[in-house]
């Protein structure tokens, strides 16, 4: 097994976990605080120790993306973003084309406060729009408005923020297809460079999985919302380039990419993950997930929960479980340099789904077909570890 980690694309995950009100679907590490009780400082000042700490797995890497995720980050002054950012200039090395997406709220959206984030260096929002259905947002009990979130949307283009990213779900409690046109109409009509399409799911360790809407869609209706916003995308001109991701030409996500790419990357915050390659293994390691047991932990140094190196049978059920997820695929070039694998242990694992016409291959890339795609979840299943022989 041999792996060239330095030559692989590599990203930076900053989590802070706080939210104004915890989603009934939200199954993040997302945690409700009253604003005036947000630890900012104390929090910000672990993840810039968490990082000195964290050199050695970064050393020699060029960062191409950073993701400020959560909860809501927007919660956070500009002030406090732009301290983590100067160590992250500080402390490794940002190609001059760095993606630094921030996570929001369109209901914590303050004009003067993203103009400040924009002067800090973050060059592309994401905004959990989920919906411009107003009984729908109620059922969600997202904290905002469709109002705002058109406002919030316009405000952050009139600051200057070019590459926006709005986040918006389908198959919702009592949803009609009319609806999900409409919301997908809207979203258009806003002339955001990407727009995240995913269908809401009912989660272990969330309200609704405890307690579901009655009204809730079923498979087929979903897909049936979920075909018409396809032709929707791409008729307004949106190219789907990965199972929930729609984007205008040239303007898809690095960051995920990234990780679709099964690329690495360090995560640093309450319950990140952190996916690691040096010359012989890949690494996987998680820190602590509660925000105050993380912060207590990060000065003495147990605040990296748990490390493992994966075996050879996770390596090509993660792979998959990422790549299969791009419309293009991948090729078997791609699995040896990731994974340090032959590309032989790929093909003999993807013989049978081959076979079947639930992927395809096509000179170098191979990719699932319309029937794959669309029974993704149990395609990757066949590729679990312990379940077939690789």
């Amino acid at each position: 097994m041999s792996l060239q980690a330095a030559q692989h694309d590599f990203s930076l995950y900053i989590h802070l976990p706080w939210c104004l009100h915890k989603c009934p679907y939200c199954d993040f590490n997302s945690h409700a605080v009253e604003i005036e009780a947000l630890p900012e400082q104390q929090y910000i000042d672990s993840l810039i120790l968490d990082l000195q700490q964290s050199q050695a797995q970064f050393k020699q890497r060029k960062v191409k993306s950073i993701f400020i995720g959560g909860g809501t980050p927007s919660l956070f002054s500009a002030t406090s973003l732009d301290r983590i950012l100067t160590a992250c200039r500080q402390l490794m090395e940002l190609t001059t084309d760095c993606e630094i997406t921030l996570e929001t709220n369109p209901g914590t959206f303050e004009a003067q406060k993203f103009a400040e984030f924009l002067a800090s260096g973050i060059n592309r929002l994401s905004i959990g729009v989920q919906s411009f259905d107003a009984s729908l947002l109620q059922k969600l009990e997202r904290i905002h408005s469709a109002k705002e979130a058109i406002v919030a949307i316009e405000t952050a283009q009139s600051i200057g923020f070019t590459n926006i990213n709005i986040d918006l779900m389908f198959g919702l409690p009592g949803q009609t297809v009319e609806a999900a046109k409409a919301d997908i109409q809207q979203a258009c009509t806003q002339q955001v460079s990407h727009i995240s399409y995913y269908q809401l799911t009912l989660e272990p360790n969330t309200r609704f999985y405890r307690y579901p809407p009655e009204d809730m869609p079923d498979q087929d209706h979903s897909w049936d919302i979920q075909n018409h916003g396809i032709r929707q995308f791409a008729q307004a001109g949106y190219d789907r380039y990965e199972v929930s991701a729609f984007a205008l030409p040239n303007q898809q996500c690095r960051h995920n990419l990234n990780y679709w790419r099964f690329g690495d990357y360090l995560g640093i915050g309450a319950g990140a993950h952190s996916k690691i390659s040096s010359a012989s293994t890949v690494t996987r390691n998680q820190r602590t997930r509660q925000p105050d047991s993380y912060m207590q932990a990060v000065p003495c140094k147990k605040h990296v929960l748990r490390s493992r190196t994966l075996s050879e049978d996770e390596l090509v059920f993660e792979f998959l479980l990422n790549n299969l997820r791009l419309v293009d695929g991948f090729s078997p070039a791609a699995f040896a340099a990731s994974t340090g694998l032959s590309e032989q242990i790929l093909l003999n694992a993807l013989a049978p789904a081959l076979e079947e016409k639930l992927l395809q291959r096509q000179q170098q890339q191979i990719r699932a077909t319309e029937r794959g795609y669309r029974f993704l979840d149990e395609l990757l299943q066949r590729f679990l570890p312990g379940t077939q022989c690789i």
